[in-house]
């Protein structure tokens, strides 16, 4: 099968997020003049390592872009398996007042570096200073670059010097309502590495 997006595809469902898989979730907090809010996005990545640089983009004007821009900052919360079904709450359309830490029964602290709240038992968490937000092709597509400023890391995550995924299992999006658990990891080194 081939098709051209702007043509469409005939299927029952778009197959373009099932392609593009598994995704890291970044379970976005941000604090505004309305409010705290947590919402999970599957367009999120790390982009840079000096400095260690984020992207995440918003399909629509929700509540987090809104805060983003209004503040300049925000949090990267890792989702891990053991979270799953309060992540999945927090991505319910409420009102931009309603406090998705509450709704989800999600315990938050106070990020480090930016006024904004974080997930308090996340893996890991990244503290972003806003370095640019860029309109994209199509009507509600938003980019959010940021540049993180502080890291927290669990304790239990950190074996040997190292953070260890396979200490908490990080959720990746597929598509649909498809997700999995990061449980099998394996090492290779690249050619010239030992």
């Amino acid at each position: 099968m081939f098709y051209r997006p702007e043509h469409g595809h005939g299927l029952p469902h778009n197959p373009f997020n099932a392609i593009v898989s598994p995704r890291p979730i970044g379970w976005i907090s941000s604090r505004g003049s309305a409010g705290d809010n947590l919402a999970p996005y599957s367009f999120f990545n790390a982009i840079a390592y000096v400095p260690p640089q984020v992207m995440f983009s918003s399909t629509g004007p929700k509540d987090s872009l809104a805060n983003v821009r209004e503040t300049g900052v925000f949090a990267v919360n890792i989702v891990e398996y053991a979270a799953r079904e309060a992540m999945n709450a927090s991505s319910a359309a409420v009102a931009q007042a309603v406090d998705e830490f509450a709704l989800a029964d999600v315990p938050k602290a106070e990020c480090e570096t930016i006024p904004c709240p974080r997930v308090a038992g996340a893996p890991a968490t990244l503290e972003c200073r806003v370095t640019q937000i860029i309109a994209l092709p199509g009507k509600v597509n938003v980019l959010v670059l940021g540049e993180v400023r502080g890291i927290h890391l669990r304790d239990d995550c950190l074996v040997e010097g190292r953070f260890d995924v396979t200490r908490y299992a990080p959720l990746a999006r597929l598509g649909y309502s498809d997700y999995a658990a990061v449980r099998e990891v394996f090492a290779m080194a690249r050619p010239g590495e030992r």
